[in-house]
Order: C-alpha cells, then structure tokens, then sequence
C-alpha cells in the first residue's frame, strides 16, 4: 500500500527539518496491534540494559536510549488518516479540514485520492491505520527552567501491558503502591485558598509518603493544573531532588495538544523542546509543565477531546490488577479516585469508578459536580429525588445550567442515586471536618472504608487493609484505622508483616506491632534470621562482608554454586567486629542438625525476592529453636545496617542493654573503618558515641541505686554476647567515656588495691613492704572482716597479693636491675663474667620466662596464634621483646672473646630500651601517664615528618654536593656532604667554605686521597681559590634554611601542639582508660618479683604441666553468676533502664527547643480551628441534631416493637435499610452484555407514577443451549401464544404475588420500571422460577463446642463457585421447566442423592417465597424464587455427612471447563456472595438467631 511505500512522507515537509528522519526499513516495524500482540521482546528489551548499570553513567543513558529508540517503534504506535474528505466544518483559520481534523498537507501524500476508498465515505474504522509512533523521548518545557520529561504517543487500541512495560521497564518507574487517578473540571475554575493550599498539601502528601502515581488529563488547565503546581510546590520546598520525587503522569490526547509538532521525531526527540504558549493554544490544551511522564493518546484524530478516556480506564484497571512487592508485602496495587469541581464527563466518571468498586473521594466546595454530590451524600436515597437534584444543578450549575434537558436531570438523579447508594466507595472531604483535617487521610481513609466493606472470606480483609498500611508506611492510618475493637488481632497474625516492617526499615511499625503483643521470643527463629539477613540491602557493608565469607567458603570447598547465608557465616563476620576476646554467637550446626521454628502462621502471602516469608511459618512443630536471644538477633541485624530509629527501638526491648549498647557500639566503629561513603561513616560514628551514652545513663542509674550490684554488671559474663563483659566490650571499643566513668574506676581502683581498704596511705603500703612484720599492726586496714584480727596469718598473703603491691615490688626489682646492669656496663664488664653479670642473666632469664607466660596464658581457649596477636598488639610488649633480642645478641657477642667490644656496645643498646620500658611505670600516674600518650603520639608526627623534611634535605645535599665537589667517590662522604651536612645545616652548622670566603685548603683534600678530610671543592690552579658560582649556593643556602627552618620546623611544632592540645583536654579520660591495662596486667601476674617470680612459674609448671588442671581464671574481672542470680541481676538493670528512658523522654520534652516546637504545633492547630467559618462549625451541629434524632427514632421504634407493634412476617427482610425498590435490576449496564438501560430513578420505579420520558430500549438475548426460551423477536404474534398468569405447558408462568398486569402481549413487573422491555438473559417472559437451598450447620472448635461471637452462635454455610464466574453462590438457580431441582444444584450432588436432597428440602424451613432483585430482570422477565433453609444441628448428622460424601468428584479442580467449587463458609455479613443471596443469608441468621 502507499502508506508502506511511502512512510518516509508520514511527517509534514516542515517537520523534516526541525526532526529529519534516519533511513529505516519500513519492513521491520510491525502492521497493526495484532502483530505484536504477544510483544515477545518486553522482557528482553531491558535485559541488555540492566547488565551496564554498574559501568560508566554516561555509557549506561546512552544503552538505555539507544534500547528505547529500538523498542518503541517496534511495540507501539500511532494512527493516521489515509483518506482524505472534506468536512463541512473549517478549521480556526477557516481553512478546509478532513473528516478527522486535520489539514489537506498533514495527511500523506497520496492520502487525497487512494483508489482503493474512492467513493466511499468516510469511516474511521477503515480510513485510519496505525503505523510506528513517531513521537517519543525526553520533553523539555523551554524558558522553564530545567524541568524534564518523558513522552509517547500511543495508539488509542494500544495494550495497557505495553504501556506498563514502557513506564517501569524503559522509563525506569518503580511500581506504585497506590494509584490517584485525579479527575474533575478540565477548564480553570476558582477555589478557596485554604481549600486549595489543603488539597495540595495533602495530595502530595499522600503521593510521598505511599509512593502513588497521580494520573491526570496532563493539560495545563483546571484540576490538572492544580496537581501540576501542587507538585512543583512540594519540589521547590524538598532539599533533596531525590526525595521531591513524585511521578505526576498526564494521559492527554494528541490531537488535542497544541504546539504538538515540536514533539515529532521519528528517532526520538533527547530532549524534544516545548514552549507552553496558552495566548495562542486556541481550543487545543498546552501539556502541563510539571507533570514528569506524558502518554499522549492518538485516534487520528483532530480537536476532538475525550479520546484519552477509554485507555486510561483500561490502564488504571490493568495497574490496578499488578501486585507489587514491597518490604515483604505482595498487594494488589489499590487505586482512588479523587475529584475536584467537573461536568457530566466527571460525573460518567464518578458512576463508573463505582460500578468498578474504586472508591472515590470527593472534595467539597471545588464546584460543580464535587458539590452536588457532597451536598446530597448524606441524605437517604429516596430522599434524592429529580427536584433535589434540579435544585443543586441550578445552584452549581447556574451558568449552564439552561442546558440541562429533562432528561439529562433524570439520567443525573438516576447516577448519582447509584453513587450515594455505595456509601461504602464514597467519601467525601470537607474542609474542617473532624478526623479529616487533610486530604492525605481522606484518601487513605476512603481506601480502608472500601477494604473493610468489600465482601471476604474471613480476615482476608483485614489482612490487606495492614499490608496496604505498611506498604505505604502510614502507621498513623494503622493506629486509626486497623487497629480498633472491630478486630482482634493475634500476636501470630502479625509475624509476616513484623518482618516486612523490619526489612522495609519502617520503625514506627516495629513499634506498633510490638504494642500490639508481638513477642519476640516467638518471632525471631533460627528461619526469620537467615531470611532478614538474606533481605539486607546490597549496599549496606555487612552485606558485602558476608558476600566475601561465602566467596571463601565457595573456594575452599571448590565449588562453582555460591552457598546461602546461613548464621555461621553471621557469626563469622561478627566476631571480626566485636573482636576474637568474644566466642561465636551462632554456632556452625551439624550437618544433620536444622533449627526450624515452631510456631505456625495462618495464610498470608507475602513475598519479597522471590522467597516467601509465609514459607517460614509453615514448619513443623516439636522441633527446639535455637535463637537464644531474640533482642540480640534484631538489634545486631538492624545495627549493621545503620538503621538507627528500628535499632533504638528493639535496644529499648533488650534485658542485657548495657552489653548490648556496648556492643552495638564496637560493631558501628569497626563498620566505620571500612565504610567509603563519608557520610555514613560520620553517621555510624555519631550512632556509636549514642550508644556509648546509653550504657553509661544505665550504668550512672545502676551506680546510683546499688554499687555493689553495678560493679557485678561490669564484670558478668554474657552468654548472649559471646561471654564476655561489658567491661571488656568497653575496652574493645574503646570507649573512653564509660571507662572514665566514677563508678567504673571505682571498681578499678577496688580491683588495685586488692582486699586492702582503698584509704591506706602509699608510704603504708611501702612500708610494710619493706618491713612486713608491720603488717600485724593496725598500721594496714583491710576491708573484709575475717582479714580484720591482727594475728590473722591470711593477712599477709592478702597484702603481698594486691595489684597495687605486686606493682611496687616490681618497680622496686626493675630498679634494682637497672642498676646492676648499669653497674656491670661501666664498672664491672671483665672478660670472664662475674658473679654479678651472671646475676643479670639470671634476672632477664626471670623476665623472659614472664613474658613466656604472658604470650602462652590461655584461660579462654582462643589458641596460640590468637593470643600472640594479642601480646604484640600491646606497645609494651613489643618493647620487651626488642630488649630482650638486643640483650640476647649482645650476651652472645660478649661471650666470644674476639667479639667482647661489640658485646659490650650491644649491651649498652639493651641497657637505652630497658630504660624506655620505665615510662611504662609512669602510666600509674595521674600527671605523668597522659605525656606518655603524647610522646607516643608525637613519635608518630615526627615520622611522617620526616618525609616532608628529607625531601628538602636530599634536594639541597644532592644540589649542593655536585656544585661544589667533582667526582666524590667516597660513599662515606658522599652521604656526608648529601644527607649528613645538610641536616647539621638546618641547626646551624652552616659549612665554611660554602661561600668561599672562609675557604682554607688545609682543611680538605685536593685529589680526595685522605680519608679524614673532604675532598676540596673545584678550585683555580694558580691561586687555589674555588670557582664554583658563591652567588649561587648562598641562594640555594638561604631558600634552604627559609623552608626547613622557618616553615617544615614551625610546621612541625604545630603539629606537636594540636597532638598536645587534643590530648591535653581528654587527659583525665586517656588517664583512667590506660590505668586499666596497668592494673588488669598486675591483677594477672605472679605476686613474686623477678628473679624470684621463677618459682610461681614453678608452680604454674607443675599444676598444669604435671597435674592437668586448668588455668585459674580471675574471677574478679569475669565473674560467672548462677542463673537466678543473673536473672535478678538484669531484671534490676532492666528496670533501671526503664527509668532512664523515661528521664531521657522527660529531658527531650523540657529541652527549649521542644519546648518552641510543641508550641508552634499547638498554635497551628489553634489557628485552623479558629479559621473554621461559622457554616462549619453549624454543619456540625446539624449532623449531630440528625444523629440524636435517629437515635431518638429507633429508641421509639423499639418500644413499639416490645409491645406488639410493627411485626413483620417471616418472608419480609429482617434488613434495617432494605430499598423500597429493586436496585439491582436499574442497573444502567446490563450484565452480559453492551445494552444500556434507560435511568429509572427510585421515584420513577412504580408503574402507577407517570413517566412520559420513559422510552426503554429492548433487549432479549438467543439462549442457542436452551431448548425452551421464549422468542428472541418478539412479535405480536408469538406472544399471543403464550398464557401468562397460569402453567403454560410445562414452563409455570404464575407469579408467588398474585396476578400481574399484561401490556401489548408482554406481562409486566409487579416491582416496576427496570429500565429494558423485552427479556434479557431470563428464558422466559414473566416469572423465571428459581429454588436457592441455604445449607447451614453450626461452627465448631475441634473439641466439638460450637463457636459464638458477641454472644451469638456462629454458621457456616455452604457456597459454591460456578463455572466462569469469578463469584460465590448459594447451591441453587433456576428451574427447568418440568424439574423440581435446578441444573446448577445437580451439578454439585451425585445422581443418586438427589432424592434424598428434596427430602431435605421438604423437611427444610421456607425464609423466603417471591421476587428476587436480580440483574437481569426486566420490564417483561423477571426471577421469583423459593429460599429453604436446611441446618444441620447435629454435627453427627447422618444426612450432613452423607451429602459430603456424595458431592460430585469434579469439586474444586480444573479438569474440565465445568469444573467448580464448593466449601462450607463461616457465615458473615462480607461474606462475598451476590447481594441478592445475602439477603436470603441475612434472612436464615434472623430465623436462627445467629451471629451475622
């Protein structure tokens, strides 16, 4: 065809050069729809996408639009006009326009006169073919700014799968969790200020918050407009472009955009560039600039608005049929309807939003149709008659208000009768009103009022209404909404979403569920723990740690499969944090072992990553959980994740906290050391100071209350935490602060003075050491009472055991080695060694078997590796053992007599670092031990100094040397003039002949042949005087000391000042912390001092060499209490900590700052009620008047009743609000079918009131299975054959009311107006018989008691589910003629019961017997029906459990296309069956008195 031949015409001539077209086959792009109807490359159009994400950003935009480019053209297209017929109707410049709108020059070339259509008319459905979209890509609004969006034009008969797969898979939109389709008014219409900042506000809000898509018309005119600037509002207020996100999509049509050209290009407009020109737009519509994504909808068409309309409902539908995985929740993406003001396109609108069971929320006081239904909602539908209506309309709409027909204003009556009588889809936003200040909660409220009315089996409801909460993260909705006294819930129940919450990283949840009883004892199993950490976020740290454990694991089994995250390769990772002083948390299982969890969970499907958490409440039980503390599991996991709100949140749960904070603590700090990302690591340093500060808000409170119990605190041993202390954790993290604490060195200094009272004066203790019989006077006091009597001989084993006089004695023995050995170096060195030198190697042959015994003490069990990187993690070891190597080599050159010297200069370097071990005393001191961390912290300044100073050194001494020495060949001197003179330089030692006028040749050597002197520098042969340039080296000279002596030595004290300072102002806290090492150390050491320690290392030898006993643990500092004990002990540290929260909440409420807050939000609230108008707060008033006077109307109803008035008969509906008319069969589609009715409202129903506008179309449809139907056409002919009001045949054409009116052949409704003449689905005219059974039996527990709800017994009725029905139904239907049991019925029971089931139905109770409001009646058909109620008392009933034997074997499965379901149903009022058959239920629990 031309069209194929000649695409490359498609665009006009003008538009070639703003967009040229690049040469494509026209061949590769798909006819029509049909043609790619499968769209097979929808998952494979990303797939080569997604693999470049983690390269170059630029290379990864430029893949996904040259993928885009590919796609779109493939799967998507346009539609043009190929025949071209003048329309009597001329464009806006008067020119000639075709049919479809558009000019002569827009259509194709040979578009004029194809001989193919020529003489034919012009039909849209033949003149317009599709064809590759040629109008897609980036939008650019100019002169806006930089706002940017995307855009397509799409065919009108596009799938909605295809445009879902665009947006989320090419346009990269995540998947909402709600969607707002907003509609209303499209011209710009006036609202009040406050109501508009209201729904702006609120809208966003809830858009943010939820992460919805809002979907609107997309132009820049009336309620579009208003959610356009609602979202550049909320932009221009965020910090963050990131988190002013919110997708606005506009579903516009194209033909309908002004200035549309510009969007034109074949390839792809990266950016299209679009100006918003409203002066000139004319009747077409400017696109929205603040709306992100666009879907322009193509019919061909030109001018003609509305075209968008049927594929934006087919897409809402389609979206909202999607389920989206979200934190672990798997919902059904819920979708709303907002409106504001609007007309009768808004109002078609509203009724089909409806009629789909979308609820809508509409906004009064927008205008127009959102006040005409806002002003009649509340009023009973009878009460909604045409008058009232006519009343509104004249009101809102009183400038076209004489364009209303009376038709048209019965066909509005009949709408919004509809709408008002689905209350439960309505809701309606009033500014003001209470519970509803914002419109967010309006919108979300509407949701859950919807949810909660839909029909379910059992809590299914509920179920969604939380997993929409938690999706959306509205917990306050939760708290209103959900969690009320309508439903209780189990803590069990909860289990599913509490992990969706803790993977969602959604806090107040968390919270919630566990006020709500969730026990975290039952939740967190070995199972939960592997599929939390198997759902950590991939960018997290932790995660990538356990990535690298399983990469190990996968190597050193030599396997090609990585292995699943299992809690031993957890407890891997964590002890590399907490360090190896703490044993593994999670002990690697055996093989045949598997912690399963045992507690089961009811159905709940929710999904996260393709793994079901509801797979993890399915196990079997009997099995023993291996978690031992819960707390500690989720506060680890959520710890690691830097999840600070959700971590503070189970911290507050903990019994432990003060390990726990602690803990947390050393794991944030080693995270931070390897976190690249700044800001992270700032915000896990800051989350593990707070933690710091929690454990010592515990500790103060504990302190406070009991010192004794405090001080046991420090030093039990947790087994939840790997077995170690809280004093050790604070070690290990180093946390100066909780060590520095008063009560922590109060405990220390208790540890140092051992059993001795803490008020004995040093010179005591030095004393008594010296002279130790002083210690049988009262000279020394100590503070146990069995110590007290002076002739107590375990007194001096106490005293000589105490840290602080294990210290003395061995500052008083290093001192004394320190002066033999000085002794024997400069007085007493002989060839042969004397008595004394030997002494010195017996000595230092004391200290290496104490630092043997240092490195190889093991009471933990960690192995010799681990505790020798341990031992030479401390500086001072380090120290020792450089000493001890010196001594050692100069010992072994001095006994080689040709080696004496060297032994002795060997010696004397062992004798400098022996001397630096004595600052180690020092950190005793309170003055002295805080310098120490200077000096070694300025060691480290020095060093990388050093760096920066050789640089200038060698530059100047290499410069230096060669211009003034020739040919030095000496290496010696060569380092000498190069490294050697020029440092002397920078002290002053500036060389004399560098000028050369100190130059004297005596001092040097000419030819460099005298080994003491320096080569002289290059000289004159006649006179001897140097040559070199003076001017030169003085310049070199000068720069050089400017740099190393003004700026690098001044550089350097700087920084030695800021070393100081920055300890200075921490000294006490570096003091306390360091004290520590010293006193743990002389805590842990023989009480003997060298040489005299030998003989404990003696003792250790023989006790756990020969004798096998274990090493004597310090119980002291780890202390092992018995369980009751322990248990008292954190219950009291529990309820300290309880105390300290609640002191903290008291501080942050009385901080000024709260204070202020506090105090703007009460004022803001004061305002908006101050800002309410008096017609506000009088509206209140009247709805509470009408509510006291429907209270007061059924109190008086009810005392009537109790003395014999008003009794109805058992057939009428016990109902409260039962319609006065059929409902059902007035609804305006007919079901099964594309015939509308004819709006009949309430007041027009009875045949008796005049309706001369009433003209129903007539419908009877050819039943082609049904061997008696009556006829399709009907002619007066044939319906003269047919006898009603009697049995024709065999079909029985007698009504259960009596005798009902004929009219031209054709009987008529004894309920009224409906709508359709003719027949419609039904058989026959007249009455269609029917019989519905109602087979109910008590609700048992499994002891066989029946079970009640508020006081009543509970039912359970038996449903079935037909073939192609989407429904439950009562097992039950119409009536063959001549059959005494309908077809569907016999569907479900076996042949040979079916006598025994009419028996049933002749013993049973008949609850009703007449006409059944049914969807496909008519005017002239219509369905009466006999209800019988069959229960089973008895649940050992013979004939119950024969009719469960007997049911027909094809139940509930999918074999064949009759395939159906049958099940007994707990009977309840949302029990989601047709409402016809829930009367008859309604009818069957009033008969019963039962619970409904």
């Amino acid at each position: 065809m031309a069209v194929r031949g000649r695409r490359t015409k498609v665009l006009p001539s003008e538009l070639n050069k703003v967009c040229p077209e690049r040469a494509d086959d026209p061949a590769t792009y798909p006819r029509k729809m049909s043609d790619f109807e499968v769209v097979p490359n929808l998952q494979q159009s990303s797939s080569s996408v997604s693999k470049s994400r983690n390269h170059d950003p630029l290379v990864f935009f430029l893949l996904l639009q040259e993928n885009l480019i590919s796609w779109i053209p493939e799967n998507i297209r346009k539609k043009e006009c190929t025949y071209f017929v003048e329309s009597s109707q001329t464009s806006d410049s008067g020119r000639i326009v075709c049919e479809c709108g558009y000019l002569r020059e827009q259509h194709l070339e040979d578009a004029a006169k194809p001989p193919i259509f020529l003489g034919k008319e012009w039909d849209p459905r033949r003149h317009i073919q599709e064809m590759p979209t040629d109008a897609f890509g980036d939008i650019h609004f100019t002169g806006l700014g930089q706002k940017m969006g995307k855009y397509v034009r799409v065919s009108s008969d596009t799938p909605p799968r295809v445009i879902y797969h665009l947006m989320t898979q090419h346009w990269g939109l995540d998947a909402p969790n709600l969607l707002i389709s907003v509609t209303g008014g499209a011209k710009n219409f006036i609202m009040k200020p406050r109501l508009k900042n209201i729904f702006r506000q609120g809208l966003v809000k809830v858009a943010q918050t939820t992460g919805a898509w809002i979907i609107t018309g997309g132009s820049h005119a009336g309620v579009m407009k208003q959610v356009g600037e609602a979202v550049r509002d909320f932009m221009l207020s965020c910090s963050s472009h990131k988190e002013g996100e919110i997708v606005t999509i506009g579903i516009a049509t194209w033909g309908t955009v002004y200035n549309r050209e510009s969007l034109i290009c074949p390839m792809g407009g990266f950016p299209a560039e679009y100006v918003l020109d409203e002066e000139n737009q004319g009747s077409l519509s400017c696109l929205d600039s603040n709306h992100s994504h666009f879907i322009l909808v193509d019919d061909g068409t030109h001018g003609r608005y509305g075209v968008e309309i049927p594929l934006r409902t087919r897409l809402e539908k389609f979206i909202s049929e999607q389920t989206k995985v979200k934190g672990g929740v798997a919902i059904k993406i819920p979708i709303v309807c907002v409106v504001l003001e609007g007309g009768p396109g808004t109002l078609d609108t509203i009724y089909n939003a409806i009629t789909n069971g979308t609820p809508c929320v509409i906004v009064e006081g927008s205008g127009r149709v959102a006040d005409v239904i806002a002003q009649v909602a509340n009023l009973p539908v009878p009460k909604i008659t045409i008058a009232v209506i006519q009343k509104k309309l004249s009101v809102f709409f009183h400038d076209t208000y004489d364009l209303f027909t009376e038709r048209k204003l019965v066909e509005w009556t009949k709408k919004i009768q509809d709408i008002v009588r689905s209350r439960q889809l309505l809701t309606i936003f009033r500014e003001g009103r209470y519970g509803q200040q914002d419109v967010d909660v309006a919108i979300l409220q509407a949701l859950f009022k919807a949810s909660r009315n839909q029909d379910h089996f059992g809590r299914e409801n509920w179920d969604h209404q939380l997993k929409l909460a938690v999706a959306w993260n509205r917990v306050d909705i939760a708290r209103s909404e959900i969690f009320t006294d309508d439903h209780e819930w189990k803590p069990t129940d909860l289990h599913p979403v509490m992990a969706a919450a803790l993977i969602s990283n959604k806090p107040e949840f968390v919270k919630l569920f566990l006020e709500q009883g969730v026990r975290l004892k039952e939740f967190v199993t070995w199972d939960t723990l592997v599929y939390l950490y198997d759902n950590m976020a991939p960018s997290c740290l932790f995660h990538s740690k356990l990535q690298k454990v399983l990469l190990e694991e996968r190597d050193h089994t030599a396997g090609s499969k990585m292995p699943r995250i299992q809690l031993h390769h957890v407890s891997q990772v964590l002890r590399e944090l907490l360090g190896c002083s703490t044993q593994p948390l999670y002990p690697k299982p055996k093989p045949t072992e598997r912690p399963r969890l045992s507690i089961p969970v009811p159905h709940i499907k929710l999904n996260v990553q393709g793994s079901s958490l509801r797979s993890l409440y399915k196990r079997s039980a009997g099995r023993v959980t291996f978690t031992m503390d819960p707390v500690r599991d989720l506060l680890i996991w959520a710890v690691v994740q830097n999840r600070k709100e959700l971590a503070e949140i189970i911290w507050a749960q903990s019994q432990d906290c003060m390990a726990a904070a602690l803990a947390c603590s050393k794991i944030l700090k080693e995270l931070a050391k390897e976190e690249e990302d700044t800001d992270t690591t700032d915000d896990m340093l800051a989350l593990a100071e707070q933690y710091e500060q929690k454990a010592i808000g515990v500790f103060t409170d504990c302190y406070r209350k009991d010192e004794e119990r405090a001080q046991k605190l420090l030093t039990r041993v947790s087994e939840a935490w790997g077995k170690t202390t809280c004093l050790q954790l604070a070690l290990e993290a180093k946390n100066m602060n909780f060590v520095s604490h008063g009560g922590v060195q109060a405990f220390l200094t208790k540890v140092w003075w051992g059993k001795m009272c803490m008020d004995n004066g040093l010179w005591r203790v030095v004393a008594c050491m010296l002279f130790f019989p002083l210690l049988y006077t009262n000279l020394i006091t100590f503070r146990e009472k069995r110590l007290q009597p002076v002739g107590c001989l375990t007194r001096l084993r106490a005293f000589f055991t105490a840290p602080v006089v294990i210290f003395l004695m061995n500052v008083l023995s290093y001192f004394t080695f320190l002066l033999l050995f000085a002794y024997i170096l400069m007085v007493d060195f002989q060839p042969s060694p004397s008595w004394r030198e030997y002494l010195i190697y017996f000595w230092l042959f004391s200290l290496v078997c104490e630092e043997t015994r240092q490195l190889l003490y093991d009471p933990e069990g960690f192995g010799v590796v681990k505790m020798a990187s341990l031992y030479f993690r401390d500086f001072w070891n380090k120290l020792d053992i450089c000493g001890i190597l010196v001594f050692l080599t100069g010992l072994t050159c001095r006994l080689i007599p040709s080696t004496l010297y060297p032994g002795r200069i060997i010696l004397s370097l062992a004798f400098i670092i022996f001397c630096l071990r004595l600052m180690h005393i020092f950190t005793v001191s309170k003055t002295l031990g805080p310098k120490i961390i200077i000096v070694k912290r300025m060691m480290k300044d020095v060093f990388f100094f050093l760096f920066l100073l050789a640089v200038w050194v060698v530059s100047f001494g290499v410069a230096k040397q060669a211009i003034l020495i020739h040919n030095e060949e000496r290496v010696e001197w060569l380092f000498r003039g190069v490294v050697y003179h020029s440092y002397l330089t920078i002290f002053g030692q500036i060389p004399s002949y560098i000028d050369g006028v100190n130059f004297n040749i005596d001092q040097c050597s000419p030819n460099g042949t005298d080994p003491y002197k320096p080569k002289c520098p290059e000289t004159n042969e006649d006179n001897n005087k140097p040559i070199f340039p003076e001017w030169l080296t003085v310049i070199l000279l000068c720069l050089y000391l400017l740099f190393t002596n003004i700026l690098l030595l001044n550089l350097l004290i700087a920084m030695f000042n800021y070393t100081f300072q920055q300890v200075q102002e921490h000294t006490d806290q570096i003091w306390k912390f360091q004290r520590h090492d010293l006193i743990e150390e002389y805590h842990g050491r023989p009480p003997a001092p060298p040489p005299f320690i030998l003989l404990n290392h003696l003792q250790i030898l023989i006790r756990q060499g020969l004798l096998r006993r274990p090493p004597m643990r310090h119980k002291q500092l780890k202390e092992k209490l018995e369980k009751n004990e322990e248990a008292a002990l954190l219950s009291w540290e529990m309820y300290l900590k309880e105390n300290y929260l609640q002191h903290q909440q008291c501080q942050e409420k009385q901080n000024t700052e709260q204070k202020i807050r506090d105090i703007a939000q009460r004022v803001d609230t004061l305002a908006e009620l101050l800002d309410l108008d008096q017609v506000k707060r009088t509206g209140l008033v009247e709805q509470r008047l009408v509510s006291l006077e429907d209270q007061v109307r059924q109190k008086l109803s009810n005392c009537l009743r109790k003395v014999g008035f008003s009794r109805a008969p058992l057939n009428q509906s016990p109902l409260k609000h039962q319609p006065l008319y059929h409902v059902l069969a007035r609804n305006l589609l007919y079901p099964g079918s594309h015939t509308l009715r004819f709006p009949v409202p309430d007041e027009k129903v009875p045949w008796e009131v005049d309706f001369p506008l009433y003209d129903p179309p007539a419908y009877s449809a050819d039943h082609k299975d049904m061997a008696v139907q009556d006829p399709f056409s009907p002619s007066l002919e044939s319906l003269l054959k047919i006898n009603y009001n009697t049995m024709d045949g065999l079909i029985d054409r007698q009504s259960f009311h009596g005798l009902y009116a004929v009219q031209d052949g054709l009987p008529l409704n004894p309920m009224g107006r409906t709508g359709l003449r003719g027949r419609g689905r039904l058989h026959c005219f007249g009455p269609n018989h029917a019989l519905h059974p109602v087979v109910t039996r008590w609700r048992r527990n499994l002891d066989g008691s029946i079970i009640r709800k508020s006081l009543k017994k509970m039912l359970e009725v038996l449903v079935a589910q037909y073939p192609l029905s989407d429904v439950w139904a009562l097992p039950g239907g119409s009536l063959e003629p001549g059959e005494t049991l309908p077809l569907k019925l016999k569907w479900i029971l076996r042949r040979e019961f079916w006598p025994q089931f009419q028996n049933l139905l002749k013993q049973g109770t008949e609850i009703h017997k007449g006409y059944l409001d049914d969807p496909r009646n008519t005017d002239n058909a219509w369905v009466e029906t006999v209800a019988i109620s069959v229960h089973f008392d008895n649940q050992n009933d013979v004939e119950m459990k024969r009719l469960n034997s007997v049911r027909a074997p094809h139940l509930c499965s999918s074999l064949t296309w009759l395939s159906l379901c049958i099940r007994w149903q707990v009977l309840d009022k949302r029990i989601p069956l047709h409402a016809n058959h829930k009367e008859l239920l309604h009818k069957v629990s009033a008969l019963l008195d039962t619970y409904y």
